[in-house]
């Protein structure tokens, strides 16, 4: 086996598919419905490199492809989250203070028991960042205790349960997944015999049940031409119009109106036509649906927008990215036109932004890089935070002058997964090249001991405030304590069971940014002591 291990560590490229290949086959494979999925690339790494080293070899991965794979995962991600991150923000600035508090709490603890222990301050500084998983808190204790070894070693044995603890939380939040109230609504179309003689106008039932219904078709009486919906159309009685939107909704509308037609205007496409077309033109990514004007410029409308494997209503505020594919109804003689002016190319899901990836990454790692004043000294919030910051800005921009800022959704999926599996063998093989010096500590049980009293503070504190405060679905739950750990594997481990379920990466992204500076605040405040 040395042999293996020194041809092995002279090829870190192929050290690293290696562990990429055969952790991912590792983490196919499922017991009674579990697997690792991503995160057995990285217990693959640590065993490898600690098998290894009982050899001598040191089998580790370099740090500069590590931080290559893990700023391309968190950039991502932020383009992802960034179009509903800040609004999301707004109502959710109270689970990010909660997080805050959280991570404070699980300080406390170490210090408490550390002392109780008798370990030395440097040692639970170390301990509680391997228990929360985040390597620039470790660099932070090491600078502040003036000892890099003391720091490492508790890290270093605090580490592996900092991930196995919180992938035991994440089932335990996504064991009731079914029952969240937070889900996407199903979207449902139902055609509407209008008995109300009211004469409502179509916008201002939009209005009124806050946008979650689209009005896409209208017919006056039985015989006359299907027209696209207009906003000031005012319905008259036994109209009969088309609405789209969450059931819920859409029974409530109907029993405002009327009743549920036996007509489907949808199926009678002698004057209208119903087409998926997939948004690849440049022109019109990072513009609001309402900002396009297609009822004047085609005579169209645009009724669902579908990002990924989600389904929305689409309203005159939402913004369209490259990649999305929306549902356009226009009349049938210019459907080939529209088709051909939103692009309609599967180049458009697939397409990097090479312009976007390139900027975005130069300025995310120099934000990472900037140092910020904190009493006396200074910090960094470091590349992984930086990046996913001007990720979530310029996701959300959508587009800056004539320059898209945003990337297709199933093209900053692909980078994301591939920097999380790159970001997850280095960050491997370097705890196991760590864990056997760590281990030969006589200390090494009470180290344990305390990482798994912080990992249990951290996942219970956050499973009952977002729960039972702030009443947080399972499946955003998950990604939020994937973002609380800043631990890419668990993020990895919820998408897996949720089946990339977009409320995990919004929750991952929410509080990622938050989690990240205390824990880098808190991880100086530890080692100073």
């Amino acid at each position: 086996m040395s042999g293996i291990f020194v041809f092995l560590a002279q090829q870190p490229v192929l050290l690293l598919f290696v562990v990429i290949g055969v952790g991912s086959a590792v983490g196919h494979v499922k017991v009674r419905g579990v697997g690792l999925s991503a995160a057995a690339v990285l217990f693959l790494a640590i065993g490898l490199s600690a098998w290894a080293a009982s050899y001598g070899v040191d089998l580790e991965i370099t740090e500069a492809l590590g931080t290559l794979g893990l700023t391309l995962f968190t950039f991502c991600v932020g383009l992802v989250s960034g179009a509903t991150f800040f609004s999301s923000l707004r109502r959710s600035l109270g689970p990010v203070l909660a997080v805050a508090g959280v991570l404070a709490a699980s300080a406390a603890v170490a210090v408490g028991v550390g002392r109780l222990l008798g370990l030395d301050h440097a040692v639970v500084a170390g301990a509680w960042a391997g228990a929360v998983t985040n390597t620039p808190a470790l660099a932070a204790a090491r600078d502040a205790a003036g000892d890099a070894t003391g720091p490492t070693i508790g890290y270093a044995v605090t580490y592996l349960f900092g991930v196995v603890g919180m992938l035991v939380a994440v089932s335990a939040a996504l064991r009731h997944r079914e029952r969240d109230t937070d889900a996407p609504p199903t979207l449902v179309s139902r055609t509407v015999r209008v008995e109300a003689t009211g004469r409502p106008r179509i916008e201002d039932l939009e209005e009124e049940h806050g946008d979650r219904i689209k009005f896409s078709r209208v017919r006056r009486g039985e015989q006359s031409p299907i027209r696209t919906a207009e906003a000031a159309d005012l319905l008259l009685l036994d109209d009969l119009v088309t609405v789209v939107g969450p059931t819920e909704d859409v029974d409530a509308v109907t029993r405002e109106l009327g009743h549920a037609s036996s007509h489907r205007l949808e199926a009678d496409r002698l004057y209208l036509d119903m087409r998926r077309v997939t948004v690849s033109a440049e022109r019109v990514a990072g513009h609001t649906i309402g900002e396009l004007d297609l009822l004047h410029r085609f005579g169209a409308t645009i009724s669902r927008v579908r990002r990924g494997d989600v389904d929305v209503i689409a309203t005159d505020d939402f913004q369209l990215q490259l990649g999305d594919r929306v549902r356009v109804i226009a009349p049938r003689e210019r459907m080939a036109e529209v088709s051909t002016w939103f692009g309609d190319s599967s180049r458009g899901m697939s397409d990097i932004m090479p312009v976007v990836l390139g900027i975005g990454m130069v300025a995310g790692i120099l934000l990472g890089a900037m140092a910020i004043p904190l009493g006396g000294s200074v910090f960094t919030i470091g590349s992984a935070a930086g990046t996913l910051v001007v990720g979530l800005v310029l996701g959300r921009l959508g587009r800056i002058g004539p320059v898209v800022t945003a990337m297709p959704y199933t093209a900053a999926q692909a980078i994301a997964e591939l920097g999380l599996l790159i970001f997850l063998a280095q960050a491997g093989t370097r705890a196991g090249a760590q864990i056997g010096a760590a281990f030969t500590s006589g200390d090494w049980l009470r180290i344990l001991a305390l990482g798994v009293v912080v990992t249990a503070v951290v996942a219970s504190g956050l499973y009952v405030v977002m729960r039972r405060v702030f009443a947080v679905g399972g499946t955003r739950l998950s990604g939020i304590m994937g973002g609380v750990q800043t631990q890419p594997a668990v993020l990895a481990f919820a998408n897996a069971r949720t089946g990339y379920d977009a409320r995990v990466a919004l929750g991952y992204a929410l509080v990622y940014p938050a989690a990240m500076i205390t824990k880098i605040v808190l991880g100086r405040i530890l080692g100073g002591l």
